[in-house]
Parts: structure tokens; sequence; C-alpha cells
């Protein structure tokens, strides 16, 4: 391997085998390191941090960043530099330094150069590593003698480093405070320094006195230096310390309140502007009914557009929070004003109407989040400026085509939604005025209306029948071009008509798009709105969709796919026909949909691949198999009543046996085995959920209901059949609990509560089970075939990933070899373990913190001289760890006190931040040989060699 192979090595998008290649790849890297070519030095070295991407572990991070500390204590400047520059990179790992010691003795060795830009870069070196030592003296020391330098470089690298440690240490910032006061307050200091010195005073928030004392300097600064860029740096250092230190923000807001309302200068304004929307985000709960009505009078009174744009948006970013509750609901004793009487709404509804895009964009936000989160019988009359405004701000934007337009539509349209969310009497009037403006709108602009259309009507289905005719006209009369707008328009459109199709797609609307899409769609445009076509449950559409797209891939990957597609399509084509009290043909057609469903999870199992496991697309396959199956066995088992009667001997079994059910005959043994079946396929769904850590809310509700409908049959058949009286509502689950936020999730519901309204109508009659019961029975199962399954976004695309990979040690030199233990010694398992992200961390839920469960299992059963207790055989531990840059470490104790083969299995799962446990994965296993001691053994045999000499003495006298 040479160095080339390391970095195409390193540069694969997978993580494949790299246990095996990672200390090839850091043995071509130190040949790099130790090469005579400068070239070959620096590319060696700026390739570390894709090693230490690749392979997160300790000890080869420890080994990495000894080496590199040597090229930085031998090398020239620029060697020193990219060592800079990579630490810099991977300050995540830098706690997975083994040898801290070590490695900053070799570091701190070029502080004494006689070289100022080799200091310089050694104090930036150690500010850089400030988190793992930020206790070391004689890095404090080096910092505060660099400080009182002649040379520039070398007193910026201070400054840095004395930061970086004012940061982390609590002596270090109590120590150095007075030296950077007296630095600051110092005439010989140059005014450039002072700029550089005055935010180190920041990170004086240890303690209330050390940062009352930093914010008295500081107010004296501001007062004494009044120049435009002291008093800018000075009082965004006021609101960084504010924001650490909590105690002082209010005094901040007023503080900064005072220079936007006073002071002349914009570039002081614009800064004043800033740091209040910071402290907007970080603490709206400190801001004051006064605080915003002062606010709103600077803005209703400064005559400059960039000044009011940016009060409007600090104003929209408080409307969101509690702020906008404190400022209608004042303290006991002050009148509640009425909201179209305030200033904060004269000055929204003044910036909805504002030439300013941006500043109207502002306006709208806030009058939205008022009328949201205020009783609505205070804001029925600002309800209608807000949707008047809306109305003239989408005509305004719609008509352009720039960048400005295209996000201020989009921000009065995610408000026209929240608004449409919250007053659904408004819907009907704001749908048609979206539909009328969609017919003169630019293409950027009709994708964003076609998206809040979704949302409005995924939400209010009323509205949906009404809104085909208007996009069919305009689906028919797209202009034909190929480029990535009209692409995006396309999906959008079919995506409402989807969304509006409220029975089922129309042959009209399936012919205009087919016709739309070959005409100047391309094959990634056809296949999104095939999906989205799954997605709502037009599953005829979709599946001829997919068949002619499986003509247009050259890959074999994509063609199992879309086959696999095209299958699982049919087979929910084959139920969507189904007529109440035909329980023959249901029973054909979900033998038809199996069939289909089989050769779609084989194309489907052909298009995995090692990269792309398609995991939860298999398992939701294969439930969704397994429920057809149960289904069409319990449409079977209730016909069988009628070809299978009870026996004549039926009532005698019923006396001898006291159970009323045997009056039914076998029907009563099927019906319970049917019961157990769903109920083991709920658990089942209920483990894919658990699995599933990386899905949309969409998909997880999709999941639910299936995991519901499981619960749904097995109560039916328990509350008809097998035990009326212990029957109830709660072992079905909280299905009504699940909020309808599609058209697949209200038919499911609207299932689920006729059925449970026909078990509750439906009264027990004698003999005990009749052909109401097993009609009701079958009715539920049709009811539920014959709404469409929905695949949803995480089928398709999977937006956020998230995986675990352990490390266990000791481990075994090679995969087959056990781990040998004494059984009197017990054995130190440390878990190791690195969280890695794809594209988009923390897109739908983020890991608080990973639960490690650790089990053995005794595999070869102990010699027959040693009883030892049954709980000694096996050990259970459960640990949670909360990881800290992606990593965590713990430790287990194990016992193996029975001789033998042990399997020892490490289990890891994941907490989310609301406290809910996913069982992710992964699992390792690690096989240990317990022996046992030689002393142990020297006894036994000893104990075992005595009765024997005492038998042959014995026989010798005899």
């Amino acid at each position: 391997m040479s160095l080339s192979t390391a970095r195409s090595f390193l540069s694969e998008a997978g993580y494949g085998e790299q246990e095996l290649d990672a200390n090839s790849a850091l043995m071509e890297l130190d040949k790099g390191l130790r090469s005579c070519k400068l070239g070959e030095q620096c590319e060696a070295v700026v390739l570390f941090p894709k090693l230490f991407q690749k392979y997160p572990f300790p000890i080869l991070i420890n080994s990495a960043f000894l080496k590199l500390a040597d090229i930085f204590r031998l090398g020239n400047n620029f060697l020193r530099l990219c060592v800079l520059k990579v630490t810099q990179q991977s300050e995540k790992h830098l706690e997975k330094i083994l040898n801290v010691d070590e490695f900053v003795k070799r570091i701190f060795s070029v502080i004494h150069s006689n070289d100022p830009v080799a200091r310089a870069i050694t104090l930036r070196m150690l500010g850089s590593l400030a988190s793992i030592i930020p206790e070391r003296k004689n890095a404090h020391h080096s910092i505060r003698q660099s400080l009182d330098s002649h040379d520039n470089v070398e007193v910026e690298a201070a400054i840095f480093a004395a930061a970086s440690f004012s940061s982390q240490s609590k002596d270090f910032a109590a120590g150095i405070c007075n030296k950077i006061s007296e630095m600051i307050q110092g005439l010989a200091t140059p005014v450039e320094l002072k700029l550089k010195l005055i935010p180190m005073l920041q990170y004086m928030h240890h303690d209330a006195a050390l940062a009352s004392r930093s914010r008295e300097l500081l107010q004296e600064l501001v007062s004494s230096y009044p120049s435009t860029p002291m008093v800018i740096v000075t009082l965004h250092t006021f609101t960084q310390l504010s924001i650490s230190a909590l105690m002082h923000i209010p005094k901040q807001i007023d503080l900064l309140l005072q220079y936007l309302k006073d002071d002349a200068r914009k570039a002081v304004k614009r800064l004043a502007i800033q740091d209040l929307k910071l402290l907007a985000k970080k603490a709206p709960h400190m801001w004051t009914r006064k605080n915003i009505q002062i606010l709103c009078e600077c803005a209703l009174s400064t005559p400059y557009n960039g000044v009011k744009l940016g009060m409007a948006s600090v104003l929209s970013t408080l409307s969101g929070t509690i702020a906008i509750k404190q400022y209608f609901n004042p303290p006991t004793g002050e009148p509640s004003p009425a909201p179209h009487l305030t200033d904060l709404v004269k000055l929204a509804q003044e910036c909805c109407y504002h030439s300013d895009l941006a500043v109207a964009a502002h306006g709208i936000t806030v009058l939205a989040n008022i009328a949201v989160s205020c009783p609505e019988k205070d804001v029925v009359e600002l309800e209608q400026n807000t949707m008047i405004g809306m109305e003239s701000l989408l005509m305004l934007c719609s008509q352009e085509d720039s960048a400005t337009a295209h996000t201020t539509l989009k921000t009065a349209m995610t408000c026209t939604v929240r608004m449409l969310r919250a007053r659904p009497h408004l819907s009907q009037v704001a749908v048609e005025f979206l539909l009328s403006q969609l017919h003169h709108a630019c293409d950027s602009a009709r994708v964003v209306i076609c998206h809040a259309l979704a949302a409005i009507v995924a939400q209010l289905p009323v509205l949906g029948e009404s809104m085909l005719g208007d996009l069919l006209e305009l689906y028919r009369n797209a202009t034909l071009r190929s480029s990535d707008q009209q692409q995006e328009l396309l999906v959008c459109l079919a995506t409402v008509v989807f969304v509006a199709s409220q029975a089922s797609l129309s042959a009209e609307a399936k012919s205009v798009i087919q016709q739309q899409l070959e005409a100047s769609a391309n094959g990634w445009t056809v296949y999104r709105v095939a999906r989205q076509a799954s997605r709502m449950g037009c599953h005829e559409f979709s599946g001829e969709l997919y068949r002619n797209l499986r003509t247009r891939v050259a890959s074999e990957h994509f063609y199992f796919w879309l086959n696999a597609l095209m299958e699982f399509s049919q087979a929910e084509c084959c139920m969507s026909g189904l007529t109440d009290g035909d329980y023959s043909a249901a029973v054909s057609a979900i033998t038809e949909a199996l069939k289909s469903y089989q050769k779609g999870f084989t194309s489907l199992t052909a298009a995995s691949t090692p990269l792309s496991p398609l995991t939860f697309q298999c398992d939701f396959v294969k439930l969704r198999i397994n429920m057809l199956q149960a289904l069409a066995q319990l449409v079977c088992t209730c016909n069988s009543l009628k070809t299978s009667p009870p026996p004549a001997i039926a009532a005698s079994m019923v006396l001898s046996s006291g159970n009323e059910l045997q009056r039914c005959g076998r029907i009563s043994q099927q019906m319970k085995r049917c019961m157990d079946e769903f109920r083991s396929l709920a658990g089942r769904y209920s483990d894919l959920y658990q699995s599933s850590f990386d899905a949309d809310s969409a998909t997880l509700r999709n999941v639910e209901l299936q995991q519901q409908s499981c619960l749904l049959i097995s109560y039916v058949i328990e509350a008809l059949i097998l035990d009326p009286q212990s029957a109830s509502f709660q072992d079905f689950g909280a299905a009504g609990s699940v909020q309808a936020e599609s058209k697949y999730e209200r038919g499911m519901l609207a299932v689920f509560n006729l059925v449970l309204e026909e078990v509750e109508a439906l009264s027990r009659k004698h003999p005990p089970v009749s052909y109401l019961h097993t009609n009701c029975l079958c009715d539920a199962v049709i009811a539920l075939l014959k709404v469409p399954l929905s695949f949803q976004r995480y089928f398709f695309q999977k937006l956020q990933s998230t995986s675990i990979k352990l490390a266990l040690s000791p481990s075994p030199r090679t995969p087959s070899e056990p781990i040998p233990v004494q059984n009197t010694q017990q054995l130190t398992l440390k878990v190791e373990g690195v969280i890695q992200h794809g594209s988009t961390p923390g897109l739908f839920r983020k890991i608080q913190a990973v639960c490690l469960n650790v089990s053995s299992a005794l595999q070869s059963k102990p010699t027959p001289d040693f009883k030892v207790p049954l709980e000694s055989k096996s050990n259970e531990m459960e640990q949670r760890v909360e990881p800290h840059n992606d990593y965590f470490s713990t430790q287990f104790l194990l016992n193996f006190s029975v001789l033998g083969s042990h399997g020892v299995t490490v289990e890891a799962s994941v907490v989310d931040e609301s406290g809910v446990q996913w069982k992710t994965g992964p699992k390792s296993t690690v096989s240990v040989k317990s022996m046992e001691d030689p002393y142990s053994q020297q006894l036994r045999h000893q104990q075992a060699g005595a009765p024997s000499a005492q038998r042959n003495i014995a026989a010798r006298f005899q």
C-alpha cells in the first residue's frame, strides 16, 4: 500500500471492512510523515482527519496524534501549521487521546523556540487543545508571558489561546481578567489590539463576581470610547457575556434598546438589532411588555428601511414565543389591551404593505402568530386583516421570479398553513384564492403554492374535490419545458391532485397526468410522481408508472427496486374492489395479493446491497405479507362455521367441560389461534416501530396504524367470540389518540371507529357463535383491506441516517478464538462506541443517551465434578451512557465461575431527547472460555488422589 492507496482508501464513501485496514493506512501515513519530501509529508498530515472519521476509536487516534506531535516538534512552520489545522478539524476526537501528557510535552517544547512564528503556532495549538488541558499551569504561564511580546503575530496567537482557555478554565479566567483589563485600559495599548482583547471578556462568566466585574469594565469602556468600532465590539461582548451569565439579560435588553433608540449611527443600530434578535432567540421569556413597546415605537418612527427590517425581524422572532402572550396578558392590575389597538399590531399591519418584500414577510409572520396565539373571540377582525395581507403579498410575490420574492412567498405560505390549521373556517376562501393565483404565477411561485395547497387539503379533505377541475386544467396546460422548476411543478401539481382525490384517482386525472409526464417529464420526475402516488394510495396509477420506468433504467439494482414497487402496487390493487359480504372474493383477492407481494419481496431482496440493505423495507413488507395471511386465515375460519358445523355431541361436551365455547365446535380453538397470531403481529409491528429511529413522523404513524389494526382484529375476536366479559376497549390500544394528518390515516381511523361501533351494537346471541358474529369479523377484515395501504417517505427515502459502531476490548486475535479467563477471576469488558450520522443529523430526533445491555450464556455444559448455582451461569447487566462528541465508553465486570465456553452479547439501543428508547442495535458478540485456575486444579487433583492412596494401603494389610 502506498500513500496514494491510503488516500483512495480514506476517500471511500462506505465503511466496509475498515477495521482490518486501519492500521495499514496509519502505517502508510506514517511513512509519508517520515518522507524526505515536504509535499508527501504535508499530504500525509492532511489525510489524518479522514482517518479519524473512518476509524474514530481512541487507540488509533492516540497513536496518530503522537505521530503528529513529533512532526510538530521536528518539522518546519508550514508543517506545524498543517498539524494545527488537522487538530482544529478533529476537535471532537481530542478527548480520545490517551497519552495527553506525552502529546502536550512534544507540542510544548516548541514554545521555547527563538522563532516568534513557531511560538505563535504553538500558542494556537495550545488554544485548540484547551478542552483537554484546561488547567495546565505551564500553558497558562506561557500565554500570559506571550501577551507582553513585541511581535504582533505572537500577541494575536496569545489572545486566541487566552480566549480558548478562559472559556474552559475558571482559574485561568479569574487570573487573566486583571491583566486583560490593564491592557485594555492602558494608554500604551494600540486601539487595534484593544479591539481584539475586548471579546475575551465574554468568557468571564464562570461565577457571578467575575461576570459583574467584567460587565463593569465593559460599561466603562462603552462610555469612555464612543468610537463606532469600540462601541460595536463592546456591545456585542456585552451581549455574549449576558447570554452566558443569564442574570444580566434584562439589563442588556434595556441597554441595546437605549442605543437603538438614541444612537444615530446606522452601524450601531444594526449591531443592536443583531444582538436583540440573538436575545430574542435565547431568552424570549425575559422580554417585558415595555421592551416590546419600545421596539415597536422605534420601528414606527424610523425612516430607514434597513433598520425597520431588522426591528421587524426581532418582533417576528418574538411573536412565535411566550413573549407575545406576555405582551397581550399584562400582570394583574393592568388593563389587557385589545389586540387590534396595540402598537405591535399597527406596526405589523403597516409592514404587511411595505415596498420591501422582506419587511412585508416579517409583518405577515407577526400578524399570523398573534392571530394564532390569541383567543379567537378577540382576533376576529385581525384574522380578516391577516388574510387580506397574505393575499396581497401573494399576488405581489407570485409575479416575480427573484430570490427575495421566492423567500417571501415561502414565508407567507407557511404562515397561511399555520393560520388555517388554527382557524379552519377561513380555509375555503384561502384555497379558492390560491387556486386563482396558480393560473397567473410564475413556475417557482407555483411550486410553493402547490406545497401549501397540499398541506391545507391534507388537513381539510372537504375542500379537495372542488379543486380537481382547476388542477387538471393547470396540468394540461403546463408548458413543455425541461427546466428544473418545470419538473418540480409537475411533481407538486400531481401531489395536490393525489391528495385532493378523496375516493380514488379518476380516469380523467390519470389520463391528463400520464400524457403530460410522457410529453415533458424525465425519468426522475416520473419516479417522484409514482412515489407520491404510492404514498397517497393511488396504487393502480403508480403501478403503471413503475412498469414503464423499468425499461428506462440501466442499473440492475434500480430495476429490481422498481419491479418490487410495481408488484406491491399490483397487490394493493387486488383488494381495492372488494365488496361487503362477498367473503369468498375477499379470500381470492388476498391470495392474489399475496402472490404479488411474494414476487415483490423477492425483487426487493435482490435490490438490497451492502451499502443499502433496505432493512426497513424488507421488514415492513414481511409484516404486510404475514398480516394478509392472517386475515385470509381468519376469513376461512369464519367460513368454516358454515362448512363444518359443531358436532352432535357438542351439548354433552359443554356439560362435561363447563366451557360454553365447546358448543361451537373446533372454531373456538381456531379463533384462539387467530387472536394469538394477530397479537404476535402487533408485537412485531411494535418492534419495527422501535427500531425505526431515523423514520419521519408520518412513517411512524403508518407503522402504528398497522399495529393498531392487528390489535383491533384481536379485540374483535375476543369481544365477539372468545371472552366478551373480559374483553376491554383498552386491549385494542390508543388508536383514537393518533391524529389524522393524511388521507390514509383518516381512512384507517374511520374504519376503526366503524368496526368498534358494530361490535358494541352486536349483542351476544345463543348459540355462542352465530353467523352474525363471523360476518362482523369478515366485514371488519374487508373494511381494513379496502383502505389502500400508504407507503410513506421512509420506505423510499432516508432523510436522517444514524448508526452506532461498537468496539469491545479485550478482543480475540482471530474471530473464532475465544478470550481466555480463569474462573476465579472476573473479566473487565470495555465497550466503546461511535455514533455516525448522515448529511442531516438530528433532523427528526437526536440521541441523548446510549443504553448498553450485556448478557452472557453458557454454551457448553460444565463437567460433572462441579456443582454451580444456576444464577452463576449467566450475566445480565445494563448501563446508560451519555455520548460526548458522538463517542461513549463504559466498562462491565463479568463473572465466569462456570467452566466452559460462554457467549457474551453486547446490544446497544438509544434514548432520544423525549426519553423514548429505540432498539437500533447493533449487536456484538464475543466468545469467552472459562478455565480452572492452576491452584484449584492442583488442589482438586490432590483431593482426588487421597482416597485412592487410602484404598491401596487398606488393600495391602488385608
